[in-house]
């Protein structure tokens, strides 16, 4: 091959890669989420300051608006908050961590922002502080029952059974721990199986919603887990 030959043939390559840098950036960008997060709690507050240090746009919400905002100060970039009607409306894909007893008036209130997002269920029905909803979500099964609660949502069972600071610190030690998940919709695991990862644990998912009565406090898949040792404890039940 001559010089003149492989100088062109060299132009044309650094060429096309130039030319697909846009949209390669563009690429990248995609990649990044819009995240509403519906209760901001120690569960909440972690896992959405671990979401904006990935660099996903995090609206914060509670009822109380004030601690909102101190929390999306303290946190800095691709932080803000919201009620959680804008919360709702903010996020491509929402987290909810709230008092269980909390979510049928969401349920109702939020029905137009939560038909067709993937939501990522991280409450927990505990009958000292839920009441009576508490015990039916136990009996039915928390997956099924947050289904019910929040129709048209897509959900996804996670977060579930795993102490809130060590949800803050995964990072440090990405995909050392597995994150038993659960669900029936696809694309939505797939996209919450992403932002898992982001957040520095590997999904494993344990089954169908039916199965997220198994992610809940005190039952076999509760605390940190290596991926594999949760996937044999999730096959064991």
């Amino acid at each position: 091959m001559n010089l003149r030959r492989r100088t062109f043939l060299q132009a044309t390559a650094i060429g096309a890669v130039l030319a697909n840098l846009p949209l390669l950036a563009r690429s990248a960008a995609a990649d990044k989420m819009k995240i509403g997060m519906i209760g901001s709690g120690n569960v909440g507050s972690a896992l959405g300051a671990s979401l904006a240090r990935a660099g996903h746009e995090v609206m914060f919400s509670s009822r109380t608006l004030e601690n909102d905002q101190a929390l999306a100060k303290k946190i800095g970039a691709n932080a803000r908050a919201g009620t959680p009607r804008q919360a709702a409306a903010f996020g491509q894909v929402l987290v909810l961590s709230v008092p269980y007893r909390a979510l049928p008036d969401l349920g109702k209130s939020l029905t137009a922002e939560l038909k067709g997002k993937v939501v990522i269920d991280a409450c927990n029905p505990y009958p000292n502080r839920d009441g009576d909803i508490a015990n039916w979500a136990r009996e039915k099964g928390a997956g099924l029952a947050s289904a019910e609660l929040l129709p048209g949502a897509r959900i996804v069972r996670a977060f579930n059974a795993v102490g809130a600071a060590r949800m803050g610190d995964a990072y440090r030690e990405p995909r050392r721990y597995g994150m038993p998940i659960a669900g029936d919709d696809k694309e939505a695991i797939e996209i919450a199986s992403r932002l898992i990862r982001d957040i520095g644990y590997e999904p494993v998912l344990i089954g169908g919603l039916e199965m997220g009565k198994h992610l809940i406090p005190g039952t076999a898949l509760a605390g940190e887990r290596s991926p594999d040792e949760v996937r044999k404890v999730a096959q064991s039940l």
